[in-house]
């Protein structure tokens, strides 16, 4: 099976089980292994067995190079900040590469392996993560040509140290009939906006949506036409919290205020859900919605990327998959998520 989806669901999974398939993954590398991350602990139990693969595939001779966010701006709604110690990076004994949120964050999580194969998903390398929150991952193995277009996104953050202008051109990839094309932020971030509004413009039988906010302009305008002409089965999940704080900075900064009233229209008119995180503190758990999953008819984008205007400037990797099976697999993923939570408020009720 050329593309393996591992969904996790709250309370659903143990930590260990995560990590055990993740450090598999890993320690199948024999040439390199470039990974790039926003958040990671190492310092868990199941965050050791992680450890210990990629620490394995150093031994054996594999490069290996780490690439995590650094900067971070301090609290803000989405993404939350990163756990991780950048201390705790460096003291590795492999390559290690700090990439300043220069204008925007590293937000990226994708491992290439030995050229060939693929790690990606919208779930950070934490026990919470794994645990406690919405997530999707994908392991795509045998893909070269796919590949090649995340090793040059590495090397361009490795090279320049900042997120600005980074991202491989989003040229399709084809495998045993499944046509994958792999879209990279902040160089195409406002392309995949849109590309992703358009899709769902024209999905006739189901549009399928988990993200933790829905800001960007061309997604949420489209949306609402979806909503208005009741053109197709729509289900939702958001994070509520996370959707009540951006709301806030809309009133205050005045200058994304104009989207209130979209925003507004596609929660009360279709059934979103929402679930309600623990707002963000260092010493709290960390359960928010953190599922990036849209699936249009029988296309999925899945990956890092909020559907949000700053994940246009972030550094973002999503692949766009076109494929049945997948497709159901991940609308059924969706569906399940917003049967557990109550459903979502509009942000004008508070």
């Amino acid at each position: 099976m050329p593309i393996e989806a591992v969904t996790l669901t709250e309370g659903g999974q143990r930590a260990a089980e995560v990590a055990k398939r993740l450090a598999g993954f890993l320690a199948e590398a024999r040439a390199s292994l470039e990974i790039a991350l926003y958040d990671v602990r190492f310092e868990t139990e199941a965050g050791a067995l992680v450890l210990a693969a990629v620490l394995s595939a150093h031994q054996r001779g594999a490069r290996v190079r780490i690439a995590y966010n650094v900067d971070h701006p301090g609290p803000i709604p989405v993404p939350p900040p990163p756990e991780m110690e950048p201390d705790t990076i460096e003291g590795l004994p492999v390559e290690t590469r700090g990439i300043a949120g220069v204008p925007d964050l590293m937000h990226h999580k994708f491992v290439v392996r030995d050229g060939t194969d693929i790690w990606i998903g919208s779930a950070n390398w934490t026990d919470d993560s794994w645990t406690r929150q919405e997530n999707l991952m994908l392991f795509l193995e045998g893909w070269p040509d796919l590949a090649r277009a995340f090793t040059i996104t590495f090397g361009q953050l490795w090279e320049r140290g900042t997120v600005e202008d980074t991202g491989a051109q989003p040229r399709p990839v084809e495998v045993d009939g499944i046509l994958v094309r792999p879209w990279f932020c902040p160089a195409f971030g406002d392309a995949l906006s849109h590309r992703i509004a358009k899709y769902v413009g024209r999905a006739r039988r189901r549009i399928r949506i988990a993200s933790p906010v829905l800001t960007s302009g061309p997604i949420l305008a489209t949306l609402v036409e979806v909503v208005n002409e009741r053109r197709c089965d729509l289900v939702g999940i958001v994070d509520d919290t996370q959707v009540d704080q951006v709301f806030r900075q809309w009133q205050t900064n005045g200058v994304s205020a104009w989207k209130i009233p979209l925003l507004t229209r596609v929660i009360e008119g279709a059934p979103w859900s929402g679930k309600r995180s623990t707002p963000w503190r260092p010493e709290a758990v960390h359960d928010y919605m953190h599922a990036k999953v849209v699936v249009a008819d029988d296309v999925v984008f899945a990956g890092s990327f909020n559907l949000s205007r700053s994940g246009e400037r972030n550094a973002e990797a999503v692949l766009e998959i076109h494929d049945a099976a997948l497709a159901d697999r991940l609308a059924a993923f969706v569906e399940a998520a917003a049967a557990r939570y109550p459903r979502a408020r509009p942000p004008s009720a508070g």
